[in-house]
Order: structure tokens, then sequence, then C-alpha cells
């Protein structure tokens, strides 16, 4: 009788421990799908401080069309109008100059023209420019033509009635010559106005590009990531994970 209890406790014991065994190795795989549920069922959101500002990086192409076009317009773009508005300044003067030195090279010819018209008797209609600086080298046509004569270059000289011009002393052609150099002079130096108007801009692209560049540095610095997770955990329970990363 003895003996027959105690094999129905051994059967009992060896009962409970296989079902023990089986809900251990049940709570393993479970939790293990749990784990690989919330893999499944993560969502990931990531964004920038930059994406809900304005502060975005600059285009150093955009920036070095702008101050081609006009001078401190790039350095306006990369927020550094502080050393653009220089160039603006200058740009404005030179353009101001420019139409300065037009104005007044033109009134000084319209100048010359009358005054060679009523003192030396040419007829300035159809003439060119090398005839204007002749005659404000010599005193008559004959002057001219017998000089060049002498120097046998015949096809150099001028046809009489066409080219016609006296003046009635040296004092009226040395009037004339300064009114015609001034014109001359200042049309002359113009090329120099143009010059400094390209040299501007080319400095002005420069100097936005630097700007630019260091505008981006400066973005990319102080650029943070927010990372927004979604996920479901365990307990089938929705959980909501907020992290940050600041760049230094």
């Amino acid at each position: 009788m003895k003996l027959k209890i105690n094999f129905i406790s051994i059967i009992i014991l060896l009962i409970s421990f296989s079902s023990f065994s089986q809900v251990e190795s049940y709570s393993l795989i479970e939790l293990k799908n749990n784990f690989k549920k919330i893999e499944d069922e993560k969502i990931s959101i990531s964004f920038t401080n930059n994406d809900i500002t304005s502060n975005k990086k600059k285009s150093a192409g955009i920036a070095i069309i702008y101050s081609l076009l006009l001078p401190g317009m790039g350095e306006l773009y990369a927020e550094g109008f502080n050393s653009g508005i220089y160039f603006t300044v200058a740009d404005g003067i030179l353009w101001g100059s420019l139409f300065g030195m037009n104005i007044y090279g033109n009134w000084q010819a319209d100048r010359y023209k009358s005054y060679a018209k009523v003192y030396a008797g040419i007829d300035p209609n159809g003439k060119d420019k090398d005839f204007f600086a002749t005659i404000s080298a010599y005193s008559s046509i004959d002057d001219y033509n017998n000089e060049k004569a002498l120097e046998r270059n015949y096809k150099a000289m001028l046809d009489y009635n066409k080219y016609y011009w006296k003046w009635n002393s040296v004092e009226q052609r040395r009037t004339y010559r300064s009114m015609w150099t001034s014109s001359e002079e200042t049309f002359n130096n113009i090329r120099f106005v143009v010059g400094g108007l390209i040299l501007n801009r080319l400095v002005s692209a420069i100097n936005a590009l630097r700007l630019t560049s260091r505008y981006n540095k400066k973005i990319s610095l102080e650029e943070t990531t927010y990372n927004l997770l979604l996920l479901r955990n365990s307990f089938n329970e929705n959980e909501i994970r907020f992290v940050v990363h600041h760049n230094f």
C-alpha cells in the first residue's frame, strides 16, 4: 500500500514539472513574439529645428547671381548685409559717375562742334572723330594738305570743299582744342568706371560666397534633430518616445 502511494506521488510530481516547463517555455516564446511585435509596429518620425523654422541653408549659386546683378544683394541673401551695403553704395556711385561723365562728354562734344562751326566755318554733318581731332591741330585745311603733300601722303589729303576749315586765330584753335580734349578724356575715362562696375560685382560675389558658406556652417552646427517614436509595448499599449540630438 505504501509503495502504491509513493508511485502515485512520483507520477503527480512528474506531471507538475512537465506543466511548469510548458508554461515557462510558452512565456519565453510569447515574450520573444512581443519584442518582435514592437519592432514591427514601431514608427519613427525625425525632424530638425530647421524644418520648423526659417533657418534653411542658402544657395551659393543664388548668392553669386544676386551679387552679379546688384552688388550687396548676395550679402543680403546670406544675411550679411553689414558688409554688402558698401558694395551697393559703391555701385550707386559708379553708375552715377557713368551717367554724369556720359552727359558731360556729350555736352562738351556739342560745344566744340558748335564753336568750330562758328569760328572755323566747318560743316559738322557727316564728319567722323578723326576730322574733329585734325582741326584741333591745324589752323586750316591748307596747312594740313600742304603738310601731307610734303610727306607724299596724298591719300590722306582732304577734299577742300567738303572738309574746309580755317581758324581766325591760334587762340580760337586752342580754345576749341581744350573743349575737344575735355570731351575725349571724359569718354576715355568711362572705361575705368565700367571696369569698376565689373570689379565691384566680382568682389561682391566672392564676399557673398564666403558669407553663404559661413551661414550654412553655422546652421549645421546649431542643428537639433528630434526623433519621435510611436510603438506598441509588450502589454499591447501605445508608447511615445521623444529623442533629442543636438550637434555641437
